[in-house]
């Protein structure tokens, strides 16, 4: 019988049981840290259940989970509400220019005054289209400075600053706690903003339009309404994170346009050309989503991290003065 000779690779003994230890090591590790990460699932889960629980929001978040696979509100849904938004903004103040209570470059120069703070005599004749869009830029800061950013909780202004300044303080602590607290607040909270308080904010914050205004100003309730609702959805229902909330921001008049955090809705042939433009007027406020970055129920002091959740909707200065005569800086 012919035996076919075949050449076999043997290795020694002590090398077979170095490799198969080392082997036996490398599996053991990869072992503990599949069991570390199910445990860390494990304790988000009881966290978050224990956070609905005392929110006595969990039967509700089990439905939405079934219905829609998620949260009760994303980024979608914000986006979609703050489109509706600024729908009604602009056919107010294009209502407002329709049929206006007073002269367009009295209510122009009146609105510029309350954002800038300077009520000097304006150079130049305001068009239809400018005196619209400063109007929308006003409408935006009162919305984002007095809704959105401050806590409207009661019908209260001092009360709601004070709400407002504890949040902060309970965020910079621990993001976690913060939520919770604002969320069980905003159970509590008015859902439709006296009128009174809607007059007293407009009358605050612009003194000069709401006189120029006179009888008319009272149409702004229900934009201001809709803007607390949003407001509300904001910072009190349930979400897939637990340690962020939302802030707006709002360019002011005359800054540099920067891309991340703007979208011009008009063609800005200044930008086209690689020259630098600047905000001719913000139509609508950009919201930000803040949370702290890498913290845990138990860390501090963490870098705060700022997520576009949807850019300021921005004209700029050249779109601006295509439609009149108003003086470009520099």
């Amino acid at each position: 019988m012919a035996y076919v000779s075949q050449q076999i690779d043997v290795v020694s003994g002590e090398q077979y049981r170095y490799a198969l230890t080392n082997f036996r090591i490398a599996h053991e590790k990869v072992e503990e840290q599949r069991r570390q990460l199910e445990e860390q699932e494990k304790q988000v889960a009881l966290l978050r259940a224990r956070i609905a629980l005392l929110e006595g929001t969990a039967n509700d978040e089990q439905q939405e989970g079934r219905n829609y696979g998620g949260s009760s509100v994303d980024d979608f849904s914000i986006k979609n509400a703050a489109s509706q938004l600024e729908r009604s903004i602009n056919r107010w103040a294009a209502d407002v220019v329709r049929a206006p209570p007073s002269a367009l470059s009295d209510i122009h120069g009146a609105a510029l005054g309350d954002i800038t703070g300077s009520y000097d005599p304006v150079p130049y004749d305001a068009s239809p289209m400018q005196v619209q869009n400063i109007l929308r830029h006003a409408m935006s800061e009162v919305i984002g400075s007095e809704i959105i950013n401050n806590l409207v909780v009661t019908n209260s202004p001092e009360a709601n600053v004070q709400l407002t300044r504890i949040h902060e303080h309970l965020f910079a602590r621990n993001p976690v706690v913060a939520c919770v607290w604002r969320r069980q607040t905003f159970s509590a909270a008015v859902e439709t903003c006296d009128p009174e308080m809607t007059a007293s904010i407009l009358a605050e914050t612009l003194p000069a339009l709401t006189k120029v205004l006179g009888g008319s100003a009272s149409k702004t309730t229900p934009i201001l309404a809709s803007a607390h609702t949003f407001s509300r959805m904001l910072h009190g229902a349930p979400s897939s994170s637990t340690d962020v909330f939302y802030r707006s921001f709002v360019p002011e008049i005359g800054s540099i346009l920067y891309p991340r955090q703007i979208e011009l809705v008009r063609r800005c042939l200044k930008s086209e050309r690689g020259e630098q433009d600047r905000v001719g007027a913000t139509i609508f406020p950009g919201l930000v989503k803040v949370a702290r970055g890498g913290v845990t129920t138990t860390e501090q002091n963490q870098e705060t991290v700022h997520t576009v959740v949807r850019r300021a909707q921005v004209i700029c200065e050249c779109a601006l003065a295509s439609s009149g005569n108003v003086p470009m800086q520099g």
